[in-house]
């Protein structure tokens, strides 16, 4: 895979024409992706491995516009992605059940997290699981209560973001203040006024037609899939699952077995049944194995 070689995005092209390139690329049905992930699983077939990530490119652009609101250039921003995504290839193994898709968003969208913290090196983040949620759901909480543009945080609003996104009090003040609040995006950039105002900096928040597509298509697959999926568990397992695997910070075993007053091992079992369950339903599912698409 290393030489394998992946379009860029080039200041002259721009995006759109990036996406035209990469949906040059036919998107892999089931059995083609399973069959050359095992060729790269099993022989390090760098040309299986280079279908399985341009197959994959459309994805990363998709994910990859979720942090356009941090003023980086989305070149760079979709090449961490891109980065993400061959982790991503390296370590998957399609034995068990699931579609590269699935796997890889995770990677994708670690890669370019860690990306943005490293551009915003000059505040210092801090790097622990909710400070990194701080960073990341800050401004969109405080836009969903209308708490933009006013600099400091009411104290209701600072508590109601705590409560949201699962945090302290002080880590919401600490943050809001470290990222400096919001600015009038009419302020200079620089105090002798010639490299413009912020709000020149600004990109386009709406979504492209290619971009909204893979959005509309990857969402309703992949709820209608988990969805039915999840029927099939009952109330107990249904609660471990949820609690365990798709939360944003995972119940401990200890939690449950005090909450179903089981030992830990057994909501461990159960936890692994339900998990084989899911996958067994997924894998008869044809919406989740096309959210690459």
């Amino acid at each position: 895979m290393a030489g394998s070689v992946l379009p860029m995005i080039s200041a002259d092209a721009g995006l759109s024409r990036y996406i035209s390139e990469i949906r040059k690329f036919p998107v892999l049905k089931p059995d083609e992706e399973f069959m050359l992930s095992k060729r790269y699983l099993d022989h390090n077939d760098s040309k299986a491995a280079h279908r399985l990530v341009t197959s994959h490119l459309r994805l990363v652009v998709k994910i990859a516009m979720g942090y356009r609101g941090y003023g980086l250039p989305v070149g760079e921003v979709v090449s961490e992605g891109n980065i993400g995504l061959m982790q991503a290839v390296k370590r998957f193994d399609p034995d068990r059940g699931f579609r590269l898709a699935t796997y890889a968003m995770w990677w994708i969208k670690a890669s370019i997290q860690e990306y943005v913290l490293r551009s915003w090196s000059l505040v210092k983040m801090g790097t622990t699981a909710n400070q990194k949620k701080l960073f990341f759901n800050l401004r969109k909480a405080k836009s969903q209560i209308d708490a933009l543009g006013e600099g400091d945080l009411h104290p209701d609003h600072v508590k109601s973001i705590a409560v949201k996104l699962g945090v302290h009090e002080r880590e919401v003040i600490e943050m809001n203040n470290r990222l400096g609040g919001d600015s009038s995006l009419n302020a200079p950039m620089n105090s002798d006024d010639e490299t413009g105002q912020w709000q020149d900096m600004l990109v386009d928040q709406r979504s492209t037609q290619e971009t909204l597509l893979v959005e509309h298509e990857e969402k309703d697959n992949r709820h209608g899939a988990l969805m039915s999926a999840m029927a099939g568990l009952n109330p107990r397992e249904r609660r471990i699952i949820e609690a365990r695997k798709l939360a944003d910070e995972p119940v401990t075993l200890e939690e449950l077995s005090e909450e179903f007053g089981v030992s830990r091992e057994r909501v461990r079992q159960i936890e692994t049944r339900a998990f084989e369950k899911l996958q067994q339903a997924v894998l008869k599912s044809d919406a989740l194995l096309q959210i690459a698409a």
